[in-house]
């Protein structure tokens, strides 16, 4: 592949986190003939040496990758040795790194986690949320019961931070902050993937009160580049993600829940690829085999237009059989149907995504 529409020069800091550039239409939506929305956006592919293979629209500009860099983010409980002394599996090295939807399994994985460190939800920051699986929801409602911090979608990966803090001796109260020396932690692991120093101004805080800190497109596609592949890292950093990527390949219900993107995917490709999404449109994937990293972002916070342009990358990037096809095809070129059922529109990449993506 050759790089397409690349913006190679650096962004100056008084544009950080400033749109420095119109980013392309990368997926279109009609309903009959015409097109009545469009998504724009921005996309990167690289290796784990930091080549870039693929680029479209403004891969310098710094986004915040929220839920995107989970699989990040989980390196420390691993790493630190807090899984192995709490014993855990990969049901719960899953959940540390997904955005559950608050089924019943989840809920209870997640509150294994925090006993087996000696806690329970009391302890959790994360807030809490109606489960985003309807029926679980549904089911909360019929019973009488309130949701409870469990139920958010980052309860998993909160687990997982409080188990670190158990396991270094440190208080776990405040973990969520930046200056906690769990988040410090996370931050280190994410700046050795990524290869970039995170600066404070380009810190925020993400829907479930931890640090969310931004960095170019580039720079996320190389450090799920080196996810996939342990390469440029230090040997036990991968180790831990090579730890966590099995985990979520042989538990991927846990990575997101029934019929989500990266469950029903995983479910079928594996150990071939690690996928994730993130709030606002972002997606970020890593493909071992290939020794590739992907990152998209969606100028207008669209997940299903990342959804279908991560589809459409695995498709270009991957072999698949035909039957990993036909599992992949449902999200690079998904159909919309009304109450009814009736098919009223689609979803389509555009054709400067399509041709980059096939350079």
């Amino acid at each position: 592949m050759a790089i397409v529409g690349a913006n190679r020069g650096a962004v100056p800091p008084e544009a950080a986190l400033g749109r420095t550039m119109t980013n392309p239409v990368l997926v279109e939506v009609l309903r009959g003939a015409l097109v009545e929305s469009a998504h724009r956006g921005a996309v990167c592919v690289a290796d784990a040496d930091g080549a870039t293979v693929l680029a479209l629209g403004d891969v310098e500009q710094p986004v915040f990758p929220r839920s995107a860099v989970k699989g990040l983010q989980a390196l420390p409980l691993v790493e630190t040795g807090a899984a192995e002394r709490y014993g855990l599996g990969d049901e719960e090295l899953a959940i540390a790194c997904g955005s559950h939807g608050g089924e019943p399994e989840h809920v209870a994985v997640a509150e294994r986690m925090l006993a087996r460190a000696g806690l329970d939800a009391a302890a959790l920051e994360c807030g809490a949320h109606r489960p985003s699986h309807h029926a679980s929801a549904d089911a909360l409602l019929r019973a009488g019961r309130a949701a409870s911090a469990l139920h958010n979608n980052c309860s998993g990966k909160h687990a997982g931070f409080l188990s670190v803090a158990r396991h270094l001796g440190v208080d776990h109260r405040g973990y969520v902050e930046a200056a906690h020396p769990v988040q410090r932690a996370v931050k280190a692991a994410i700046e050795q993937f990524a290869g970039v120093a995170l600066a404070h101004d380009t810190c925020g805080v993400d829907g479930c009160s931890v640090p969310t800190w931004a960095a170019p497109l580039a720079k996320l596609a190389h450090g799920f580049a080196r996810f996939g592949t342990g390469r440029g890292v230090s040997p036990a950093s991968a180790l831990a993600a090579a730890r966590l990527r099995a985990a979520c390949a042989r538990q991927p219900f846990f990575v997101a829940g029934t019929g989500r993107f990266s469950t029903v995917v995983m479910e079928r490709l594996r150990e071939r690829a690690f996928l994730k999404g993130g709030a606002e449109g972002v997606f970020c994937g890593a493909l071992p085999d290939q020794g590739l990293g992907i990152a998209v972002k969606c100028d207008d916070g669209a997940a299903r237009a990342a959804e279908l342009v991560m589809a459409l990358l695995l498709i270009r990037l991957m072999r698949l059989d035909p039957g990993e096809q036909a599992v992949v095809d449902r999200f690079a070129f998904p159909r919309l149907n009304n109450w009814n059922g009736i098919e009223v529109g689609r979803l389509r990449p555009t054709a400067e995504l399509l041709a980059a993506a096939s350079r």
